[in-house]
């Protein structure tokens, strides 16, 4: 992983997530990152992260990458940076690809 991508994992462990969560949840922000806001950091990461409205770590963690993605205009789609991106009641994604 990125230097990012650790600094990610340990803030998500920090606020609780298991190291499995946090590993996936760190490479999908990664990828987020690179795809969408090479400028991103750790630390605002971190301060966003902490403005999260939900305590449960996945809704904080999907919270974050929605509030990511409202700030760019180029992404328009951000579930597959969630973790919960693609389940029974999200919008088929083949749909109108």
């Amino acid at each position: 992983m990125s230097e990012f991508a650790d600094d990610v994992q340990a803030v998500f462990e920090a606020a609780g997530a298991d190291e499995a969560t946090a590993t996936t949840a760190a490479e999908k922000l990664a990828a987020f990152r690179e795809d969408y806001d090479e400028e991103l950091t750790a630390d605002a990461v971190e301060q966003q992260f902490a403005d999260a409205p939900d305590e449960a770590f996945v809704h904080a963690y999907d919270w974050l990458v929605g509030h990511l993605a409202a700030e760019n205009d180029d992404c328009t789609d951000s579930r597959e940076y969630r973790l919960e991106g693609f389940d029974s009641f999200a919008a088929d994604p083949a749909i109108g690809a």
